[in-house]
C-alpha cells in the first residue's frame, strides 16, 4: 500500500509539472512559414521572436476561457497535492482521501473544459501556414487529463492503512 500511495504521489508531482509546462510554454500548435517553424500557445506567436497572440474578436474570449480554465487546473492540482500530504499525516486509518480526490477530479474537469474549448476552436486556424500540427504541449495537456482523472479515482478509492 505505500509503494502504491508512493507511486501515485509521484503520478501526481509529474502531473503538476506538466500542466506548468503545457501551460506556459507556446507550442500547442507548430507549422511552417516560408519554410521557418512556427508555433503558437496559450500566450504567444512564436518563430524566430515571440510576439503576442493575435486572435479574432470572436475567438478572443475562447482563448481567455482556455488560459483561465489551465490556470485553474494547475491551482487545483498543487492544492490536492498538498491536501494529500496533509491528510496523509491527519487521517486516522482506514479512511479514505476523499478531499484529495475530489479536488483533482475539479482539475481533471478543468482541463477538459480548457482543452477541449482550444480543441474546437483553435487547432483549424492556422490555416495560412503550411502543414499544422499539435504541438508538445497540447499533448502534455491532454495526458495531464488523462493522469489526473485516474489520480482522482484512485484517491477516492484508496484507504490509509
Amino acid at each position: 500500500m505505500l509503494v502504491l500511495l508512493a507511486g501515485i504521489f509521484v503520478v501526481h508531482i509529474a502531473t503538476v509539472i506538466m500542466l506548468f509546462v503545457s501551460t506556459i510554454s507556446n507550442v500547442w500548435m507548430v507549422s511552417t512559414f516560408n519554410s521557418r517553424p512556427i508555433s503558437s500557445g496559450l500566450w504567444l506567436l512564436c518563430n524566430e521572436t515571440c510576439d503576442q497572440l493575435r486572435v479574432s474578436s470572436d475567438d478572443e474570449a475562447s482563448l481567455k476561457t482556455v488560459q483561465a480554465f489551465m490556470i485553474l487546473s494547475i491551482i487545483f492540482s498543487v492544492i490536492a497535492l498538498v491536501m494529500f500530504i496533509v491528510q496523509l499525516f491527519t487521517l486516522e486509518k482506514g479512511q479514505r482521501f476523499y478531499i484529495t480526490g475530489a479536488i483533482m477530479l475539479v482539475c481533471w474537469l478543468c482541463i477538459l473544459i480548457g482543452v477541449s474549448i482550444y480543441t474546437a476552436r483553435f487547432t483549424g486556424g492556422m490555416e495560412v501556414f503550411t502543414n499544422p500540427h499539435h504541438g508538445y504541449c497540447f499533448i502534455l495537456a491532454w495526458i495531464c487529463f488523462c493522469f489526473s482523472f485516474i489520480i482522482g479515482i484512485l484517491y477516492l478509492v484508496l484507504r490509509k492503512k
